[in-house]
C-alpha cells in the first residue's frame, strides 16, 4: 500500500483528531495514575529542587505516557474510528 493512499485512509476531520487525541491523553494518565501519585509525592512542597530531586519518578511518568500517547496508538485510534464511522454508513443504507 502506497504512502498517499494509507494517508488517505487514516484521514480523518482536525476536530476528530484533536477529540481523539484528548482520549488519548486521558487513557494514558488513567493507565499511569501511579507514577502520576509518586511523582506528585517526590514534588509536594518543593519547587526548584523536583528537577533533580524527582528525576526519577518524572523519567518513568514520560516512560508510561509515552507508551499510551505516541502516533502508533493515535493512528490506530483514527483507524478504529474510519471502521466504525463505515459500519454507521453501511448501517444506514
Amino acid at each position: 500500500m502506497g504512502y498517499v493512499q494509507e494517508a488517505r485512509e487514516n484521514h480523518v476531520k482536525k476536530k476528530v483528531e484533536e477529540a481523539l487525541r484528548s482520549k488519548m491523553k486521558q487513557k494514558a494518565l488513567k493507565e499511569c495514575d501511579q507514577y502520576t501519585s509518586k511523582y506528585a509525592q517526590c514534588s509536594a512542597g518543593r519547587t526548584i529542587s523536583i528537577v533533580w530531586q524527582c528525576r526519577k519518578q518524572a523519567k518513568e511518568l514520560n516512560n508510561c505516557l509515552h507508551q499510551y500517547t505516541n502516533d502508533a496508538v493515535l493512528e490506530e485510534m483514527k483507524k478504529e474510528y474510519m471502521l466504525q464511522q463505515e459500519g454507521k454508513e453501511t448501517a444506514r443504507v
